[in-house]
């Protein structure tokens, strides 16, 4: 039995890899435990593990006392010399208990505790095993679902990959081997949870560096992912070495590097987007294949004005306003894109309100903070609408008045007649029939799209769609 014990102890320290001293503690621990239920914590007794004898022994300790008063803690001078011939009163004996006496209930408890110390010494093992792969590209096997996500099946442990953190309309079944990006490693009570996921941009980042040799070993790096999980992303990338092409590297002969990468992402498009340090240059490559007219830059806000052909406004749009999104994520910028019909028109009706400020003497920004963009809107305005501008005093009202007279004669009559008005109206309603987008981002949010017409922007051209890469300026 005693060899058994030692022989058991060394197979679970071999298959499990938990360390021999840790369990010969664990056993010692249980003992322990077991002896203190059988007979109360007063007993003064020790554990030890023989190793020679590969057993547990188990002593109490009695005091020789002239008087027993405590069968358990003392013996008789009487009794302790029929043992001991030398002893004497207050002399401290060891007596070795046999652990077959502690009983079933004691000996389960002592299995239990055995059981759960073995736990937590394998489940810390795991911790220490995982807590420093946060970041990396792990396989397992899909093992069930739960209301959190899918269980993966590691090997030694399980992952949890969250639905948040699922492809969109990416099924699985059980058997299913699928990798994903270690998120988060979480020591918990019932062992290390660890946190995968599939849509987080770190884990394109992860399988660039694994499929591109340039990215891993860092003459390519990539400065930036935004993604559409499952649809499209753009990966802005640039090169340490003048010779090495970000983009050909990225991409590998005949796209046989990037086509890797889709099919891990089940199909999702990517467009390698050169990075540069003028954010301008920056924006044109991010909203390729849409070619740019020009681009004007508020630093103080953080915002583009982009202004396309009007044949490139759904292009640069994208399908449900996906390519602008994403390029401002991309970037950290917001993005208002405009046609250069609708550019025109809207710096016609600057021109005209700077006319009008200047006769007033005021800055054109009280009217446009006032939300008059046009001539028009101020000719249609009442005296109690013109007077809310800040900064408006009688005198300048008057002038404004008399110099809407003189700007749009044909106009001003508006006010008796009320014909006007209409005609102003249906103005406005052909001007909002030029396409408009607008995007937003703020951190790692995404961006928000508001596209004025067309409702819904025609798909990329058939050339782009058929390939997974779009490269900036095709």
């Amino acid at each position: 039995m005693s060899m058994e014990l030692k022989k058991a102890i060394d197979q679970i320290s071999k298959d499990r890899g938990i360390d021999r001293d840790l369990l010969v503690d664990t056993l010692e621990e249980a003992v322990r435990s077991s002896v203190a239920r059988k007979y109360g914590d007063h007993l003064d007794f020790e554990v030890g593990y023989n190793e020679e004898q590969g057993e547990i022994d188990v002593y109490q300790f009695k005091v020789v006392a002239a008087e027993v008063e405590d069968p358990d803690a003392e013996i008789t001078l009487e009794e302790a010399r029929a043992i001991d011939p030398n002893v004497q009163i207050d002399d401290e004996m060891g007596f070795k208990l046999k652990i077959e006496d502690l009983g079933r209930i004691a000996a389960q408890s002592a299995k239990q505790v055995i059981i759960q110390r073995m736990r937590d010494a394998e489940q810390e093992i795991i911790y220490e095993e995982y807590k420093d792969r946060k970041g990396e590209i792990v396989s397992g096997i899909i093992q069930r679902r739960d209301r959190s996500g899918w269980i993966i099946n590691l090997g030694r442990t399980e992952a949890l990959l969250p639905k948040e953190e699922q492809i969109p309309r990416e099924r699985y079944k059980r058997g299913d081997r699928v990798q994903a990006f270690i998120i988060e490693v979480l020591p918990q009570g019932r062992g290390p949870q660890i946190i995968v996921s599939r849509t987080h941009g770190d884990y394109m980042s992860a399988l660039f560096s694994r499929e591109v040799p340039e990215v891993a070993d860092g003459t390519v790096r990539i400065l930036g992912v935004s993604r559409d999980p499952g649809s499209r992303a753009k990966v802005a990338v640039m090169s340490k070495d003048r010779d090495v092409d970000p983009v050909g590297a990225c991409v590998g002969i005949r796209g046989s590097r990037i086509q890797n990468i889709v099919q891990e992402l089940r199909g999702e498009r990517i467009d390698i987007v050169v990075w540069s340090p003028d954010i301008a240059g920056f924006a044109r490559n991010a909203l390729s294949p849409a070619s740019v007219s020009r681009i004007t830059v508020d630093e103080e806000e953080k915002t583009l004005e982009v202004v396309v052909p009007d044949d490139q406004l759904n292009l640069a749009i994208g399908r449900k306003g996906q390519n602008v999104k994403l390029a401002a994520k991309l970037l950290g910028w917001k993005i208002d894109i405009f046609t250069e019909s609708r550019f025109g028109e809207l710096n016609a009706s600057r021109k005209e309100l700077e006319q009008l400020a200047s006769v007033a003497e005021m800055p054109v920004e009280k009217f446009l903070s006032a939300g008059f963009t046009s001539l028009e809107q101020m000719i249609e305005a009442d005296d109690e609408a013109l007077s809310s501008i800040e900064d408006m005093t009688p005198t300048r009202l008057g002038n404004i008045r008399l110099a809407l007279k003189l700007l749009a004669p044909a106009k001003a009559p508006a006010e008796e007649t009320g014909d006007a008005p209409e005609a102003v109206a249906a103005a406005d309603e052909a001007a909002g029939d030029e396409p408009e987008a607008a995007a937003d981002t703020a951190g790692d949010t995404a961006a928000d799209a508001d596209v004025a017409t067309p409702e819904a922007p025609a798909d990329d051209a058939p050339a782009v769609e058929a390939d997974p890469v779009a490269k900036p300026g095709e």
